[in-house]
């Protein structure tokens, strides 16, 4: 059986039951409004505005369903019991890349933290689960769409979280 359990920092899983609090009790009561305000409007078989409130009710819906599946399965990290000398969830890595020559660094975050633009990727992406395992020193082939990236682990530090 796979593990599905989903690694998150204290910081991200209250991030993401804020966020499912806001989505179940201001967002769906904001849409349940419209939707009863459309069905006032008249004739529901020819009234798109109720059809597409609907239709924003049930995407909302399959959200919350999701983010309640995503913190039933999480499993929160404690900093301190992480290993320092290889990456795991939470290691700050900086890599070369071998084809390009250029260096990069991700910080390996859970659900909520990730932010692909400053460097923090989700450990479950394929870069992070390329780099993880790997050591100082250690090349962890990846592969991309386009080529196979060949990072060099130069140096292995823990996030502050």
């Amino acid at each position: 059986m796979i593990d599905d359990r989903i690694p998150m920092t204290p910081e991200g899983y209250e991030k993401k039951k804020a966020e499912l609090n806001n989505m179940r009790n201001v967002q769906l009561m904001e849409l349940a409004t419209r939707v009863a305000t459309a069905r006032d409007m008249g004739d529901l078989s020819e009234n798109a505005e109720y059809h597409a409130a609907r239709e924003d009710h049930a995407q909302l819906q399959a959200m919350v369903n999701d983010l309640q599946g995503q913190l039933a399965r999480a499993y929160l990290v404690d900093a301190k019991t992480l290993p320092k000398d290889e990456v795991a969830f939470g290691s700050k890595v900086t890599v070369h890349d071998e084809d390009r020559d250029e260096e990069e660094t991700f910080e390996l975050v859970g659900p909520g933290q990730d932010d692909p633009v400053n460097g923090r990727i989700l450990l479950s992406s394929p870069v992070g689960q390329g780099l993880l395992g790997k050591r100082k020193g250690e090349i962890a082939e990846i592969q991309a769409p386009r080529r196979l990236i060949r990072y060099k682990i130069l140096k292995i530090a823990m996030a502050n979280f």
